[in-house]
């Protein structure tokens, strides 16, 4: 079967769950990704002869300070789409891929251009994200509290990017009810490394995150006393940077991972991907969601619902403090968690291609 897959390129968390099914994919199918961003480099590292990956351009978020900076996004975009030559780019892309790739389906994670090439050539298309959780399920009233504007805003988009697929494959640690048809709840899409991870609870707390000027956040994670072993602030860095008990470390995902699995707990945003990570391998998190994306409230709201951690809307002193002394009690919730999101996923993409 020839496969499109249309990979979002804002944030890594989609990217890292689509190279575990690209790897599994293009094993039996070729198949051809379209992907934007940073994601792309990260994917064209597995290209092979049954697995084409194709650099388009797509919107992008500018953040500053823990939120989504609206004015700033549409600037940033409008540049990148007719200064820069976005939409001249993705128009060559389509027409290219027309003419030497003829897809039998499109899967698409939460991406935009492989679903419209598929509307536009009447091809079947199967969504893969966890975002659609938004707009397929039922979310009751104490996850939304105070957030119910974002929480229509957000299910609106959430339909309107996707809409008619043949099937919603829905990513997700909880599990509200499901109130549209064609959709699945699986468990979380984990890389190897991550599976094959075994937890070893050390001193230290992993911090990730996506804002690179929040000077506050660092001063509390100071005041902790606690080792810190810090992610994404300092982007640019080759090796790792100390400042007392602050440790600044360049990506690598082998680093990241060993320094996941071994954490006291987790300090986030709300993104899914290292939030499923993190409740897979039993790390408690203090998650505080990104200003302005309610998707990442939800996730969360639910991981503190679970009893898997902590929901914040700034990482205080109080909220450090708290989240510290309640590590045990989350530990003893995380000991009985368990799932097989992999084998669920691709067990359902087989029927699906099947029934195709």
């Amino acid at each position: 079967m020839r496969i499109l897959y249309g990979v979002v390129g804002e944030g890594m968390g989609h990217a890292i769950r689509s190279r575990v099914v690209l790897d599994e994919l293009s094993r039996r199918h070729q198949v051809e990704v379209v992907v934007s961003g940073r994601a792309h480099d990260y994917l064209k590292a597995i290209e092979s002869d049954r697995l084409g990956v194709n650099h388009i351009w797509g919107l992008t978020l500018v953040y500053e300070d823990n939120r989504v900076r609206n004015f700033r996004t549409v600037l940033a975009n409008l540049k990148g789409a007719l200064v820069s030559g976005g939409w001249p780019e993705n128009i060559r892309a389509f027409f290219d891929l027309a003419e030497r790739f003829r897809p039998d389906v499109v899967v698409s994670d939460f991406e935009s251009w492989s679903y419209l090439f598929a509307r536009m050539n009447g091809i079947p298309v199967i969504s893969i994200d966890n975002q659609q959780i938004v707009a397929r399920c039922d979310l009751p009233p104490e996850v939304t509290a105070g957030h119910e504007a974002e929480a229509q805003l957000t299910r609106g988009i959430v339909k309107a990017k996707l809409p008619g697929c043949l099937h919603y494959l829905v990513t997700t640690f909880f599990y509200p009810p499901v109130v549209k048809q064609r959709t699945t709840l699986v468990p979380p899409i984990l890389r190897p490394e991550v599976l094959s991870a075994r937890p070893d609870t050390g001193e230290h707390l992993l911090v990730y995150q996506t804002s690179t000027s929040d000077a506050a956040l660092l001063e509390r994670l100071r005041a902790t006393g606690v080792e810190c072993r810090i992610y994404g602030v300092r982007r640019g860095i080759q090796e790792e940077e100390r400042d007392g008990s602050l440790r600044f470390r360049p990506f690598s995902d082998v680093g990241f991972i060993d320094d996941l699995r071994t954490a006291r707990g987790v300090v986030a945003n709300g993104g899914f991907t290292l939030l499923g990570e993190a409740v897979y391998l039993h790390r408690p998190v203090l998650s505080v969601p990104v200003a302005m994306q309610f998707e990442q409230v939800l996730n969360a709201r639910y991981l503190m619902k679970e009893g898997y951690g902590m929901a914040a809307e700034a990482v205080t002193q109080e909220a450090l403090g708290a989240f510290l002394d309640r590590i045990p009690e989350f530990g003893r919730n995380l000991e009985g968690y368990r799932q097989d999101g992999n084998r669920v996923l691709f067990s359902k993409l087989d029927e699906l291609f099947e029934a195709l």
